[in-house]
């Protein structure tokens, strides 16, 4: 009874948080050479961090396309927010809106395989995007993560694959990469998630992704959920143990392989 009790108390609270968030976030937009990205940014209110910091790079899916400029916010911010604020440490999250008909990488989310493409104008814009926090704020760069779902999952991929220098970390689920690219991603903690009844994604992006990072000694972790379809990402951003593995990872390219298969 306790147990449920704290239950049922910890998804209002999730409620009444998730509600407040666009308040928690300031709506903003960046104005590149060849076009503009809408974005959230959270940052504590009333925070001026004087030490380094994280930042956290969230890609949607492909249901909060749009020009709200809000809808992003539906999943995966909420709880990213709540672990910060709950254990108590300054973290920029960058949480960029792609716009309706558009994607993060220009490639069928249910192809079987796909060769990294050219990015496309809204990846190119995150990364300028990144480029100019770095500037702008104390961004620790040895904290820079990412994560995203389904079309983001595939953002995750593509952005880590486009840049293995940049991030500490990633966690994309239900998405896909480029197998042939897995060596430059080795060096990179990477935790994938997946549902094997993904009638979205094909589960075989996860593992075929999964499969190339320890054919060559990729720090990969992978979790698949038995009997689960396409909405893993709840599970698994509410699964404490998974945002502390994400926090905790710095960058150290060197470091030999330690992850857990």
């Amino acid at each position: 009874m306790k147990k449920l009790c704290a239950a049922m108390l910890s998804l209002c609270v999730g409620c009444a948080f998730a509600q407040s968030i666009q308040e928690l976030t300031t709506a903003e937009t960046f104005k590149g050479e060849n076009g503009e990205l809408l974005y959230r940014q959270y940052l504590k209110e009333g925070e001026t961090p004087e030490t380094k910091i994280p930042l956290v790079l969230f890609l949607h899916g492909a249901g909060e396309r749009g020009n709200d400029n809000a809808a992003q916010l539906k999943h995966g911010v909420v709880p990213l927010v709540m672990y910060s604020r709950r254990k108590g440490f300054p973290m920029l999250l960058l949480a960029p809106q792609c716009p309706q008909n558009q994607m993060w990488v220009n490639t069928p989310w249910g192809a079987r395989r796909h060769a990294m493409p050219g990015p496309s104008s809204n990846m190119s814009l995150v990364l300028k995007l990144i480029a100019e926090k770095r500037k702008s704020l104390p961004i620790d760069p040895d904290r820079i993560y990412v994560t995203g779902i389904s079309m983001g999952g595939y953002g995750t991929w593509d952005i880590i694959q486009r840049e293995p220098q940049l991030f500490a970390a990633a966690i994309p689920i239900c998405g896909g990469g480029d197998t042939a690219l897995a060596e430059k991603i080795r060096n990179i903690p990477i935790w994938a998630f997946h549902g094997d009844a993904d009638g979205a994604v094909p589960v075989s992006r996860s593992r075929s992704m999964v499969a190339a990072l320890w054919a060559c000694d990729g720090k990969i972790r992978y979790r698949e959920y038995p009997g689960m379809n396409h909405d893993v990402w709840t599970r698994t951003y509410n699964d404490p143990m998974v945002l502390d593995w994400f926090f905790r990872q710095r960058k150290q390219p060197d470091a030999p392989n330690t992850e857990k298969r």
